[in-house]
């Protein structure tokens, strides 16, 4: 099955052909670590691992590089009002970062390259960019990329009328034209952080980092530098024009062969962002909700299109993540699986993913899928249950979805204590069940729904969940 994406720069669906396959090369722009992730951080990095994910499923070898940016304006300002230092900052909200992925169901990547970590990297670039004439140090030390030196400046984004207001690029007197973009920001004394260079003592601008980055780590000689760089479409300008630039003017190739990049989360149809002060952590979202849930929900609407957070459709989804977790509950524990009698719907599942990532198609066949299975556990067509199995795997191994022990899942919520007063109440029940007090079993029965559980009288045992 040939995989399709979507190019950012032909604005197209295009065939997926690697530059050196089975392999593949990956890079995706990861944070900057100065505060909490929110929702839109969490969405970038979801749709990203179903990527990978997919590739994998093709038969491709996929070595995925995300960055983590620990050098910038934003880390400096937050050191100044907190007195922690720079590297406190930047561990701190790394690891945060990390744990959440994780409660996500993000895969790390294979290479998690720091800015701190290339500096060497990144001077390099910088040198060259100076050498060949690109790039220019004002008096004050500051190095800038010349645009007008480029011709081509532009041509990734499309969106040349706006080189006038780039955004993260600070006006100076010193610079040769307003367009131009910091490579290296020169040491300005107390307030501000520095690295010894060739040039001087200062620190990498913020898209450096990133050409510099993919160079050490995963280019291939030759026309295009690696198959696919991703990230949010905020970054598509200036962030990936100017890295597009960079890597031009220095390596004479074209950073990537594929652009891919996600849309947007919305709250109340605007932008999710912390500059704007809407922004809904992770940390936050994760005290009511189940991580899975919450990658579900934000797997469900399709990666380009903008997604506007509301709770009642993240309660849909949950229900439709309920469904699948219901199949599970049915045949379990899964005492064999057997993905070879999975051959059609791994086909269907797959081929729909291929089509630029397309979800809900993908979903539809899942729902098709736990409906059929449904019915053959109805007419006790307990053969089945391995290629029920095998399917479920599948399902879990694409979209990362459904680990879980289904009856752990339908108790997600309820706290330690709450579980242990639910647990005493059922040996109440079963106590009295066994002295045939039913009527006493019907009203703990009882007690227990007010309280939001229901209970499953089942060959294993007395079974609950939460409703």
């Amino acid at each position: 099955m040939q995989l399709k994406i979507y190019d950012s720069i032909k604005k197209e669906k295009v065939d997926f052909f690697p530059i050196n396959p089975p392999k593949v090369r990956l890079y995706v722009c990861g944070p900057t670590v100065y505060d909490d992730s929110h929702l839109g951080h969490a969405r970038s990095a979801i749709v990203f691992d179903l990527l990978r994910r997919i590739l994998r499923e093709n038969g491709y070898e996929v070595l995925f590089a995300k960055n983590f940016t620990d050098i910038d304006d934003k880390i400096i300002n937050k050191s100044l009002q907190s007195g922690l230092s720079v590297a406190e900052i930047t561990q701190t909200y790394t690891q945060k970062y990390l744990d959440e992925m994780a409660a996500l169901g993000v895969e790390r990547a294979d290479i998690e390259p720091k800015a701190t970590e290339s500096l060497e990297s990144i001077c390099a670039m910088i040198e060259k960019l100076l050498e060949k004439g690109f790039a220019y140090q004002t008096p004050n030390g500051d190095i800038y990329l010349s645009v007008e030196k480029d011709p081509q400046y532009g041509s990734l984004s499309g969106r040349v009328a706006e080189l006038e207001t780039q955004s993260r690029i600070q006006n100076s007197e010193q610079k040769r034209d307003a367009r131009d973009f910091a490579l290296w920001k020169s040491y300005k004394g107390i307030g501000d952080i520095g690295y010894d260079s060739p040039f001087g003592k200062g620190r990498p601008g913020w898209h450096i980092e990133c050409s510099a980055m993919i160079k050490k780590h995963l280019a291939y000689s030759g026309e295009y530098a690696i198959d696919i760089h991703g990230g949010g479409a905020d970054l598509l300008f200036p962030h990936h024009e100017n890295e597009a630039s960079q890597t031009r003017c220095a390596d004479n190739q074209t950073i990537a062969k594929y652009w891919i990049h996600n849309g947007f989360v919305t709250i109340n149809g605007e932008k999710m962002a912390k500059s704007l002060g809407n922004s809904f952590f992770i940390k936050d979202a994760l005290k009511n909700y189940d991580g899975e849930i919450l990658r579900f929900y934000l797997l469900g609407t399709h990666y380009r299109a903008g997604l506007n957070f509301a709770e009642e459709d993240l309660l849909t989804a949950k229900k439709r993540l309920d469904r699948i977790y219901r199949l599970k509950k049915r045949i379990y524990p899964i005492q064999k699986i057997d993905e070879g009698e999975c051959c059609e719907f791994r086909e269907a599942f797959l081929e729909a993913l291929n089509d630029d990532l397309n979800v809900s198609k993908a979903l539809s066949v899942v729902d098709e899928f736990v409906a059929k299975a449904n019915e053959l556990l109805d007419k006790k067509q307990k053969d089945k249950a391995p290629m029920i199995a095998g399917n479920l795997v599948i399902i879990e191994r694409l979209l990362g979805i459904g680990s879980k022990n289904p009856f752990a899942y339908f108790q997600l919520g309820v706290s330690e204590e709450q579980k242990n007063e639910i647990e005493t109440l059922i040996a109440k029940r079963n106590e009295a069940k066994k002295q045939k007090d039913y009527a006493e079993a019907d009203k703990i029965r009882e007690e227990l729904r007010k309280m939001g559980i229901e209970i499953m009288d089942t060959f294993e045992g007395c079974v609950w969940e939460k409703f």
